[in-house]
């Protein structure tokens, strides 16, 4: 075990501490925003990591769950004041509504060969989208609109873009940990296996429906903290989140990061 806290865990704390410092050695907003960027799409690419990846479920409207994320915080602290609490407030609704819809999709689809989820989530996001556009009143149609986040106390304020960044990294850092401690579990083994082989797993006892339906949960909530670190970095959200081509550049990080090993898709 300490071997491979010393090989993988330490090495990952160490680039995490490295990247910390990084703001106080340079501390332009264009680069500030571009490593936002960069942690928030990770942690995109990473929760499609857990479909593709670990499962073997194609999904090609992944980035409903990102845009369910970016408006419903967007939403909630435009509609109320801009305090922490309803930055929690929209947390907490993006994370209800992404699981329940991921939850949906799984039930309605993961019992049967996985390009039905891939077919129903891209049929689901592009709903989303049409409502997102056709709901001006709310949503601002294609146009978007902007909304304010909480002010930060004393000096803090003043270094708002660097707060921002670190609580970015911070999320990603854990969320990162949090999957890669899910992967190593008993039920990431289960995942694993029934990638390579269903049947099989089947065969062992074990009822893969409940396990396909739960990680399609899990990616589809972390899917959507992602969107809401995107809209609360931005300060605007429009309809683009919901966009295939937000789905397609988590499945090219996948890919070209590595499949199934988490680390890639950063």
């Amino acid at each position: 075990m300490m071997k491979r806290l010393q090989s993988s865990t330490w090495v990952y704390l160490l680039i995490a501490i490295v990247l910390m410092l990084l703001p106080f050695v340079k501390d332009d907003r264009w680069f500030l925003f571009l490593m936002i960027q960069i942690f928030v799409f990770a942690i995109f690419a990473m929760s499609y990591d857990l479909l593709l990846g670990y499962t073997g479920i194609v999904s090609f409207g992944h980035a409903m769950f990102f845009g369910i994320g970016a408006y419903s915080v967007a939403v909630t602290m435009s509609r109320m004041d801009s305090t922490f609490s309803s930055f929690l407030l929209g947390v907490l609704v993006a994370v209800i509504i992404s699981a329940i819809v991921a939850f949906l999709a799984g039930v309605l689809t993961l019992k049967l060969k996985s390009h039905y989820y891939a077919m129903l989530t891209l049929a689901l996001a592009g709903m989303f989208l049409y409502i997102a556009e056709r709901w001006r009143s709310v949503t601002g149609g294609n146009d978007g609109f902007t909304f304010r986040i909480p002010e930060l106390p004393g000096v803090l304020q003043d270094h708002r873009n660097v707060v921002i960044y670190l609580f970015t990294l911070l999320s990603m850092v854990l969320l990162f940990f949090a999957m890669k401690r899910l992967t190593e579990s008993p039920l990431g083994r289960v995942l694993v296996g029934i990638r390579e082989n269903d049947q099989r797993v089947e065969s062992l006892g074990f009822r893969i429906m409940p396990y396909k339906v739960l990680i399609s949960v899990v990616s589809g909530v972390i899917a959507a903290l992602a969107g809401v670190l995107y809209a609360v970095s931005l300060r605007f959200v429009n309809t683009q989140v919901f966009d295939i081509e937000v789905t397609l550049d988590a499945l090219l990080m996948t890919i070209i990061g590595g499949v199934g090993t988490l680390v890639g898709p950063i």
